[in-house]
């Protein structure tokens, strides 16, 4: 079987990928670091950053990236 080339993405697509692919970081940032005010309705104080992170950033753009575009 023989893999029939695909056609370069549209804009739209590109932007749609890069929007998810941001909202990804965003969540998985929060996750990490947040523990009040995810939607960053006032400024962040140090009370909305957690004491102890469990966790690092590490590899979680790269796998962002690979989600956005497997998606």
């Amino acid at each position: 079987m023989t893999a029939k080339p695909s056609s370069a993405l549209t804009e739209e697509q590109s932007r749609k990928i890069d929007a998810y692919w941001r909202a990804a970081n965003y969540l998985s940032v929060g996750q990490i670091y947040l523990r009040n005010n995810p939607l960053l309705r006032r400024p962040l104080t140090l009370g909305d950053v957690k004491h102890l992170k469990l966790g690092h950033w590490g590899t979680t753009p790269g796998q962002n990236f690979i989600y956005a575009h497997l998606n």
